[in-house]
C-alpha cells in the first residue's frame, strides 16, 4: 500500500485472527511492499514462538506459511525435495561452533534444581560460578519474536544458561525427522539393490573338486608339536598328578581318623567315647594327699552306690606288691558293650531365637481406642454388685446388688436417679434392647419382674404402661397339663409384671426386638423334666412358652442371637445352637472346659464366632462356620471367669473373674474367610478389692463408646474409658 493510502492504523478487524501488532522487521515490511495496493483484506505480520525440538508442536509445520511473509517463500531457491538451497544469497549463516566446544557448566549430573534459590547456575573449568542471566518476561520475549526474524531459531539450553541459535542445516535435520523422512537429503532410501555375487555360469555355489592328497598324509607340523611334548615330559618340565595308591597294610579296627565309618557318604561317623586318663590318686605309691583316712573310708559307706568313688588310693612299697585289680574283667566287659551295643547319635542343636517363635502382633498404639484407666465410680450399694447392664443409648445403666435393691444411674454423672426396693438378693438385670421401651427385667429369687424405669417422653411412657397392664393373673399352662408354667401377674409395689416360677431364675435375657424374653431355671435334674429349665415369654400377648423339652444336661445360660433368628443354650459340658424357625438343632459346641453349675457362663457373638467362658479361668473361641471345636482357648485368668462381654461396634471383648481383674482383648473378625481372626491381650483392668474371696462379679461395654463397666463384690460400680 502507497504512503498516499496509509492512514496511520492498520485495520485488523478483518484478519482471521486477533494479533497483537509490533515492530515490522524489513524483511516483512519489503514484502507488504510487494502487496497489491487494491486489496481489500489487511496484511498482519503474526510471528510465533515454537520450539523445533517438539517433534508435537504444529506451529512448526506450517511454519513456511502461516509465520513468514507472502512471498518470501519464492524467493528462496529449493531442492528437489522441496527443501531450501543450501547456497541462499539471503541466508545467514551460522558459524556456531557448539558441537565442538565443551560444556562450560562442569557441575556434572548434579541436579538444577538443587540451583533454583542460588544466584548462579554452576561453575566454569575454572571454578569460578556461572552467573544466571536475567530472565525476560512475556512481553519482551514477544517483542524479541517481532524485531528478530531468526528469534524462531534460538533453544534455551538450561544446563548452560543461555540461547543457542540452531543453523539451517540442523533447521532442515528437525522438519525432516517430523515428516518422517531420512535426516540427510543426499541419502537414497530407495536405491536399487546390488547383488555382489555373481551368478553366472554357476550351477552350485560349492566346489565339487575332489580332496586333496594332502589332507590324508599325516602333517609333519603336529608330527613335531608331539616329539617336543615327549622330550618335555622325559624332562620332567611337564608333570601328572600321580594316582591315589591304597595302603598295603591298614589297620584292622581302624582308627578314630581314618575310620571308614567316617568315609561312608551320607552317614555322621560319632567316634566312641575314650576312657579317663589315670590320675595320681592311680599310682601305687601316691603322694601322702590322695590317700583318704579311715573316717572318709567311712563315709563312703554311707553313700549312695552310684555316688561312691570307684577307685580307693593305695600306697605299696613297691611295684611287686601291686595287686591284679579285681574288677578288671568286670570293666573291660563293659566297655566293650558301650563300644557295640550303646546306641550314639549326633543331636543336631538349632539355635533359634525365643522371641522369633512369639507370633507377629501388632503394637497396642495401633489398636486404640481401648478402656486403660478408671475413670468413674458409682457408689451406693450396701452388698455385692451382681448384675449390670446398659441403656439403649448408653445414657443410663442399671445393677443389681445382694442388698435387695436395684439402682438406676447416669453414666456421665454417677448419679443414682431412682432406686427399687425389692427386698430380696437379686441374680440378674436386662435392659430392654429397643431405646423407645426402657423396661427393666429383673431375677429375683422365683419372680421375674419387669419394672417401668419412667424414663423417656410422655408416649413412650403411655405406651410402656400399655404394655405392662394386666387385668387378672394370667398363668401358662404345659402343653402336657403336668404343672404351671408361669403365672403373669401385677407387682404390688412398682409399676410392672411379676412372673412367678416354680424354682429360681438365675438369668434372663431380651430378645433384639424387645418383645420376647428367656428365663433360665436351674435345679436339680427333676426340675429340668417336671419344670422345664429355659423358657421364652412374649410381652405383648402375655405368653409362656416351653419349647426345649429335652435338654441333655443341667442349663446354665440361654441367650438369643444378635441378627439372627438362632437361640443358645450352654449346659455344664457343652453349647447347644437351636435354629427357631426350623425348630431343631443345627450345632453342637464342645467346649471341653469344666463349667461350674452355680455360675452363669456368658455368651458373645460376633457373626458366627462364640466366645465362651469357664469356671477353670480359661476363654474359648469358637468359629461355627470353622468347627464345633474351640479355635482358640485363653487361659488367663487364674481363677474362675464370672462374665465375658462383646462390644458391638468395636473389635473388643472383655472378661472378669474372681481374681478382681477384668483382660481386654483385641478380637477382629475379618470378612475374607482365608484369614484367621486377630486375638491380641491389649490391658489388665484391676481395681476391686476381694470380698468374701469374691472379686468381680460381672462386666459390661457401652453400647456406642470403647468404656467398660465392671462391678465388684466390693460394691462398687467402675467405669474404665481409653
Amino acid at each position: 500500500m502507497s504512503d498516499e493510502q496509509w492512514s496511520g492504523n492498520l485495520e485488523t478487524s478483518k484478519a482471521e485472527r486477533s494479533v497483537w501488532l509490533m515492530k515490522c522487521p524489513l524483511l516483512a515490511s519489503k514484502s507488504w511492499q510487494a502487496h497489491p495496493p487494491d486489496s481489500s483484506q489487511p496484511v498482519a505480520k503474526v510471528v510465533l514462538s515454537v520450539d523445533p525440538l517438539q517433534a508435537d508442536d504444529t506451529s512448526l509445520q506450517g511454519l513456511q506459511k502461516k509465520d513468514e511473509p507472502q512471498g518470501l517463500e519464492e524467493d528462496l531457491p529449493q531442492d528437489d525435495h522441496g527443501e531450501y538451497a543450501e547456497a541462499s544469497e539471503r541466508a545467514e549463516e551460522s558459524d556456531s561452533s557448539e558441537d565442538e566446544v565443551e560444556n562450560r557448566n562442569t557441575v556434572g549430573d548434579v541436579p538444577l534444581k538443587w540451583y533454583e534459590d542460588e544466584e548462579h547456575i554452576g561453575y566454569d573449568i575454572a571454578g569460578k560460578k556461572i552467573k544466571k542471566q536475567a530472565r525476560k518476561s512475556k512481553l519482551d520475549s514477544y517483542l524479541a519474536q517481532a524485531d528478530d526474524s531468526k528469534n524462531w531459531r534460538k533453544v534455551y539450553d538450561e544446563y548452560n544458561d543461555e540461547e543457542v541459535e540452531l543453523t539451517k542445516e540442523e533447521t532442515k535435520l528437525l522438519r525432516r525427522l517430523q515428516k518422517g523422512s531420512t535426516p540427510h537429503a543426499e541419502v537414497d532410501p530407495y536405491a536399487p539393490y546390488v547383488d555382489w555375487f555373481v551368478w553366472d555360469d554357476k550351477g552350485h555355489p560349492l566346489s565339487n573338486a575332489p580332496e586333496p592328497k594332502g589332507r590324508f598324509i599325516p602333517s609333519k607340523w603336529e608330527h613335531k608339536k608331539v616329539v617336543k611334548y615327549v622330550r618335555a615330559i622325559r624332562k620332567g618340565l611337564i608333570k601328572f598328578d600321580k594316582p591315589i595308591e591304597e595302603p598295603k597294610f591298614y589297620l584292622l579296627w581302624g582308627d578314630d581318623s581314618t575310620s571308614t565309618e567316617e568315609k561312608r557318604h551320607g552317614l555322621s561317623y560319632i567316634p566312641p567315647p575314650k576312657p579317663k586318663l589315670p590320675g595320681h590318686g592311680e599310682s601305687y605309691n601316691p603322694s601322702v594327699e590322695y590317700i583318704p583316712t579311715q573316717e572318709e573310708i567311712n563315709s563312703y559307706q554311707l553313700l549312695y552306690e552310684e555316688d561312691r568313688p570307684k577307685f580307693i588310693p593305695k600306697r605299696y612299697n613297691s611295684l611287686r606288691s601291686v595287686p591284679a585289680y579285681e574288677r578288671a574283667q568286670k570293666d573291660i566287659f563293659d566297655r566293650c558293650l558301650d563300644l557295640y551295643l550303646c546306641p550314639r547319635t549326633r543331636k543336631k542343636r538349632i539355635n533359634i531365637d525365643p522371641e522369633s517363635l512369639k507370633p507377629k502382633l501388632p503394637s497396642r498404639k495401633d489398636l486404640k481406642p481401648y478402656p486403660q484407666t478408671c475413670f468413674l465410680e458409682y457408689k451406693g450399694h450396701v452388698g455385692a454388685v451382681v448384675s449390670i447392664t446398659t441403656e439403649a443409648s448408653g445414657q443410663w445403666i442399671a445393677s443389681g446388688s445382694t442388698d435387695g435393691t436395684i439402682r438406676i444411674w447416669e453414666v456421665e454423672t454417677t448419679r443414682c436417679i431412682r432406686v427399687f426396693e425389692i427386698g430380696e438378693a437379686v441374680q440378674h438385670v436386662a435392659w430392654n434392647p429397643v431405646p423407645e421401651l426402657s423396661i427393666l427385667a429383673v431375677a429375683v429369687g422365683t419372680d421375674v419382674l419387669l419394672l417401668d424405669t419412667g424414663l423417656g417422653n410422655e408416649d413412650e411412657k403411655q405406651r410402656i404402661k400399655d404394655l405392662l397392664h394386666v387385668d387378672t393373673s394370667a398363668g401358662s399352662d404345659d402343653l402336657d397339663g403336668t404343672a404351671l408354667l408361669v403365672s403373669w401377674c401385677k407387682h404390688e409395689k412398682y409399676e410392672g409384671l411379676r412372673l412367678k416360677h416354680q424354682k429360681t431364675v438365675s438369668e434372663v435375657e431380651w430378645h433384639r426386638k424387645g418383645d420376647y424374653f428367656t428365663t433360665v431355671v436351674p435345679g436339680d435334674i427333676l426340675s429340668v423334666i417336671i419344670f422345664r429349665a429355659v423358657l421364652i415369654h412374649q410381652l405383648s400377648k402375655k405368653f409362656t412358652q416351653n419349647p426345649f423339652r429335652k435338654l441333655h444336661g443341667l442349663p446354665v445360660s440361654a441367650v438369643f442371637h444378635p441378627t439372627r433368628s438362632v437361640f443358645f443354650i450352654s449346659t455344664k459340658k457343652n453349647v447347644r445352637v437351636y435354629d427357631l424357625l426350623k425348630q431343631k438343632v443345627i450345632k453342637k459346641l464342645e467346649t471341653g472346659l469344666r463349667i461350674n453349675f452355680f455360675l452363669n457362663e456368658s455368651i458373645f457373638f460376633v457373626g458366627d464366632n462364640v466366645i465362651v467362658g469357664s469356671k477353670d479361668g480359661k476363654l474359648s473361641w469358637f468359629d461355627m462356620d470353622l468347627s464345633s471345636q474351640p479355635y482358640r482357648t485363653l487361659k488367663n485368668h487364674p481363677k474362675d471367669i464370672t462374665s465375658v462381654a462383646f462390644h458391638h461396634s468395636y473389635p473388643l471383648f472383655a472378661s472378669c473373674s474372681e481374681d478382681c481383674t477384668a483382660y481386654v482383648f483385641h478380637g477382629m473378625v475379618y470378612s475374607d474367610l482365608n484369614q484367621n481372626p486377630l486375638i491380641v491381650p491389649l490391658e489388665i483392668l484391676r481395681g476391686h478389692k476381694s470380698t468374701n474371696d469374691r472379686g468381680v462379679l460381672d462386666c459390661k461395654f457401652h453400647p456406642r463408646q470403647p468404656w467398660l463397666f465392671t462391678a465388684g463384690a466390693d460394691s462398687i460400680i467402675k467405669l474404665f474409658c481409653h
